[in-house]
């Protein structure tokens, strides 16, 4: 039987020298590899009470949507400055290399309502913690945070201490 790592290809040296880059685009291209992933991050979540899943652009999408139609969940799309039509908020953070910011529609989440953030890939923990900031903005809480993948070399659980992380697959390197 395959483990989920079974189904991730890492590249040697990409973007940069000494990086091990871990493809999902091999998950989604197999069924059996992308029913896991699902099945493995909502088992992690099974006993986390939340009101609506919070994708990030644009892999988080993929992930929220099957979780948000397997349990049934609403889900709130966090886009990058400029995409979303209507009104709406926003944050600036920073990257490993300068800042970008993300939005929300500002009626995306009711005051009280608790968020869970989903994303492909917990790096420095700088999208994740914008993603909490604007549910918070919104009068939301953050009650955890779900990643197919961890950069454990990266620290971004360390930047993210004040929320529960959930992760599939961490891989000590960056």
């Amino acid at each position: 039987m395959k483990t989920l790592d079974d189904y991730i290809r890492t590249i040697p040296d990409f973007p940069e020298p000494g990086v091990m880059f871990r493809d999902i685009t091999t998950v989604f291209q197999d069924a059996d590899g992308l029913k896991l992933a699902i099945d493995t991050m909502q088992d992690l979540v099974k006993d986390l009470d939340f009101d609506v899943i919070v994708g990030a652009e644009s892999r988080g999408f993929i992930y929220g949507a099957a979780l948000a139609y397997n349990l049934h969940k609403p889900l709130i799309l966090v886009r990058k400055k400029g995409k979303l039509p209507w009104k709406r908020i926003s944050v600036e953070y920073d990257l490993e290399y300068g800042s970008s910011t993300l939005e929300m529609h500002e009626d995306a989440i009711k005051p009280g309502q608790k968020a869970l953030i989903v994303d492909d890939l917990l790096a420095t923990g700088g999208t994740a913690k914008a993603m909490a900031e604007l549910v918070e903005k919104l009068g939301g809480k953050t009650v955890g945070m779900l990643f197919m993948i961890e950069l454990a070399g990266l620290h971004g659980r360390e930047h993210l201490k004040d929320y529960e992380v959930y992760s599939a697959l961490i891989y000590e390197g960056k």
